[in-house]
């Protein structure tokens, strides 16, 4: 396992260039309460005093955020990690990861990530890991770029690469683990809230 990486992330890598086939539409451009989901991921990394940018494919369809600047991922593969990996590789220093669908996720649980010393920590809390909501350091780029060209599931890849977990202590201590890492993925998910 690589060393601990003291350095304190500064970049809140939002992943958005997933196909988005059970919701319909892109879902950085879905609505809810009145703002896209890239709008909440964006203001969420603002307020812990992260900077955010979006990563995803050329083709995809983004709302216009000002001040959001865009980092490109390949088009293949096509594997969820493929954007931690861009966006890793760009960086050259430790980042948070953070899902487009996931826009409860408070700004304190981001600046918590960004604090921890290893070099990959997950997120755990209302029964289930959420391997894509973690702090990532570049020393894990390859391992995690492997993985996405075999297709190998995400929870098994940071569970081999040893990942500590942000468990659901820490996620209660900010409010319900149900709410804020409740994912959106499908239509009713925004009209059933």
């Amino acid at each position: 396992m690589p060393a601990a990486d003291p350095r304190p992330a500064s970049i809140v890598a939002i992943l958005a260039g997933g196909r988005s086939r059970r919701m319909g539409e892109p879902k950085a451009g879905v609505l809810l309460d009145g703002r896209p989901l890239l709008a909440h991921a964006d203001a969420a990394a603002r307020g812990a005093g992260l900077r955010p940018v979006v990563v995803a494919k050329r083709g995809s369809v983004l709302p216009d955020l000002p001040g959001l600047e865009r980092w490109h991922e390949p088009d293949e593969p096509t594997h969820p990690l493929t954007g931690v990996v861009a966006a890793l590789r760009r960086a050259g220093a430790p980042i948070v990861v953070l899902p487009v669908d996931l826009p409860h996720v408070p700004a304190a649980l981001l600046a918590h990530l960004a604090a921890r010393p290893e070099p990959l920590v997950v997120v755990e809390g209302a029964g289930r890991r959420h391997p894509l909501l973690a702090r990532v350091a570049p020393e894990h780029a390859d391992a995690l770029e492997a993985a996405a060209s075999a297709g190998a599931r995400v929870v098994a890849t940071v569970e081999a690469l040893g990942a500590a977990v942000a468990g659901e202590a820490v996620v209660a201590a900010m409010g319900d683990p149900a709410l804020l890492l409740r994912n959106v993925n499908r239509p009713d998910d925004i009209a059933n809230r």
